[in-house]
């Protein structure tokens, strides 16, 4: 069933719940309320039913039809289309789930399309329902609530996101080899979630520039100049995350650089001590290859004290080397 909740309303209080979408029309013409409208993925033909009834601009359609939108805000006439990409912290998997609304507000009409399990509008509508003197500004006041729930919700990602952030910094001096590849995933959320915040601003700036026009209720503008300021609020910590993280990666570039560079002077080091023990080791052995040639002209094979002379040549030659890569530190 696409049809989540249905419903039209009189004055601010709900009059009617219509199981139909034609039952829908058919109260409205009768009543003059305003219906409410709540789908979730709704199928082609309910797509082009709406449409014929509301006058729905065919783009807009299509776009509703075919989702991954990115969020905006577009005006057909008389009817308001707009696209939000509400966000969520799931804490299970320390990951950022993005979900895709599209809302069409008209004269005497609200449609909202989810194309994600979540957000549900239940709790917008429960709270619209408790103050019929807000729902009775019409449309209007829907699109609001909506935009403050959107806003409200994102305050557990940044929340979220900010302890990520937190844990980041531990695993940077903690010498963990995984937190590269973390700091690219929670740059790319953070990426994402930016690309659902940044919009709201010019689309609150576009719903202000028709107040006038549009007859806009006082109170109602008080409401969006709040979720305004909410918006800036978010969209500035979110851009601080990206700088912190831009940080962080250039932190662990460094550490890892001056990690690779102290591996490589510990190697240097041991290098440097095979090579004075080989050059020691080699010595005696050259002595040794030189006498053991047995050539008939080498007075000091038939030398009595020749062994010795020999064995002392190797200990001086070892001795010295020792010392000599002993001051040199090689040792």
């Amino acid at each position: 069933m696409t049809i989540i909740d249905n419903a039209v309303y009189v004055d601010g209080r709900r009059y009617a719940d219509p199981t139909s979408l034609d039952q829908t029309y058919e109260l409205m013409d009768s009543c003059r309320g305003m219906a409410w409208i709540g789908m979730f993925r709704p199928t082609a033909e309910e797509m082009k039913s709406l449409a014929a009834e509301f006058s729905l601009h065919e783009l807009a359609v299509e776009d509703t039809i075919s989702a991954h939108q990115r969020p905006k805000m577009e005006r057909y006439d008389d009817v308001l289309f707009t696209v939000l990409r509400p966000a969520r912290y799931i804490d299970a998997t320390e990951a950022v789930e993005f979900g895709e609304l599209h809302i069409f507000t008209g004269h005497d009409f609200v449609v909202t399309i989810r194309h994600a399990e979540t957000p549900g509008l239940s709790s917008t509508r429960t709270r619209l329902e408790s103050d019929p003197g807000l729902l009775a500004l019409g449309p209007e006041a829907v699109l609001y609530a909506i935009l403050d729930q959107v806003v409200d919700d994102y305050a557990p990602v940044i929340s979220g996101l900010e302890n990520d952030i937190d844990e980041i910094e531990d695993q940077l001096f903690a010498g963990d080899p995984a937190v590269s590849r973390r700091i690219y995933q929670l740059s790319r959320e953070v990426i994402a979630f930016q690309r659902a915040i940044h919009p709201l601003s010019g689309m609150l700036a576009q719903l202000k520039s028709g107040f006038d026009k549009y007859g806009v209720d006082v109170e109602l503008r008080r409401y969006l100049r709040d979720v305004e300021d909410h918006i800036e609020s978010v969209r500035v910590r979110a851009d601080s995350f990206r700088q912190l993280l831009q940080n962080a990666l250039t932190v662990d570039g460094t550490l890892t650089a001056n990690r690779q560079n102290a591996a490589s002077v510990a190697q240097n080091e041991q290098m440097k001590k095979i090579s004075s023990w080989a050059a020691i080791l080699f010595a005696p052995s050259f002595v040794a290859g030189v006498y053991g040639m047995n050539f008939h002209n080498m007075p000091e094979l038939a030398w009595p004290w020749g062994y010795p002379f020999a064995i002392g040549v190797m200990i001086l030659l070892c001795s010295s080397m020792y010392i000599i890569f002993k001051k040199k530190t090689w040792l």
